[in-house]
């Protein structure tokens, strides 16, 4: 890919679109917004958000060869199909998370990806913010002395609706797929791949996690708790403490820093507060992808990664108990 802009379609007229993609994208010079695909939306959707082109089919959208990169926001028992898809039209992918409904759908899209030559994403935003770059580079840094404990919490109340795919196991509902697969990621990124030893869940009516909670272990003796909750009237937390031999270090609001979040470092009696300065989230994603279909350049979030992210999943939902 040359500096000309990037080509994107949206695969899904979803929610988290405008936020995700079209406003950052907006913001930039070197993006173009093709076209938008959906089976009941699409010509409103495109409408709204001034995108030129609208096609009632997925189909449609990937035979369209304007399109380079395609942005994929359906419902996760459709990520991998439709991300799979798309590699094979000859597209690089940005898939929402999580990138697929278990690590054998993750492995097969790594396998249609290094098959075609093209790049799939996985899109854990969060990653992309100096927040967690300053995170990884303090821990990194000796100063709490080695890990000794990790806690990773992402809680948001999601009032229960049987219509509502954020509810339905069979399309990729629950507290883990939704909420937790953030903290998964965050402990995976810090300390590499978990044992998970023991988890619990509460579902919902339709037996999806309502909420989850997982223990596990780490190489170097740490230890680790997992949870994630959409449980009616929880406060919404996105939450990370790192318990070190000389102190600790505890992040409010890591899914989305942009908005207001804290650092707060306690050694030797003594507390230090801060923040790190960044953008919205979305807008380093961003930058980030088209940085890397520029250079060749690989990200962390995706390869490898996404299988391992699902593989850890399925430990979680498989000592719940969950499928």
């Amino acid at each position: 890919m040359g500096a000309a802009s990037l080509r994107v379609g949206l695969l899904g007229a979803a929610g988290i679109a405008p936020a995700a993609m079209i406003a950052p994208a907006r913001r930039r010079g070197d993006v173009e917004l093709v076209a938008v695909a959906s089976r009941r939306r699409a010509f409103e959707f495109a409408e709204r958000h001034r995108i030129r082109t609208a096609y009632p089919r997925y189909e449609d959208l990937l035979a369209d060869n304007s399109i380079e990169l395609v942005y994929v926001a359906l419902p996760p028992s459709e990520h991998a199909r439709w991300t799979m898809a798309a590699l094979e039209a000859g597209k690089h992918v940005l898939c929402e998370k999580p990138m697929a409904m278990n690590a054998s759908e993750a492995s097969a899209v790594l396998a249609a990806a290094e098959r075609t030559g093209k790049r799939a994403f996985e899109a854990f935003h969060d990653y992309y913010h100096p927040l967690q770059a300053w995170i990884r580079d303090f821990l990194a840094s000796g100063a709490l002395g080695a890990p000794v404990s990790v806690k990773a919490t992402f809680n948001g109340a999601i009032p229960f609706d049987p219509a509502s795919i954020r509810h339905v196991p069979e399309l990729g509902g629950g507290a883990l797929m939704d909420l937790g697969c953030y903290p998964v990621h965050w402990v995976r990124t810090l300390l590499g791949e978990p044992r998970v030893t023991h988890a619990s869940a509460a579902r919902n009516p339709l037996g999806a996690d309502l909420w989850i909670e997982a223990l596990a272990e780490f190489d170097g003796g740490v230890h680790g708790v997992v949870s994630a909750s959409m449980e009616p009237g929880v406060t919404l937390e996105s939450s990370l403490t790192v318990v070190g031999e000389t102190g600790t270090l505890h992040v409010d609001n890591l899914v989305f820093p942009a908005r207001g979040h804290s650092i707060r470092i306690e050694r030797d009696g003594v507390t230090h507060i801060s923040t790190v300065a960044g953008l919205d989230t979305y807008d380093h994603q961003l930058a980030a992808v088209i940085d890397a279909l520029r250079s060749g350049k690989s990200l962390a979030t995706e390869g490898t990664d996404y299988v391992n992210n699902m593989a850890a999943i399925d430990a979680i939902y498989a000592a719940a108990g969950i499928r």
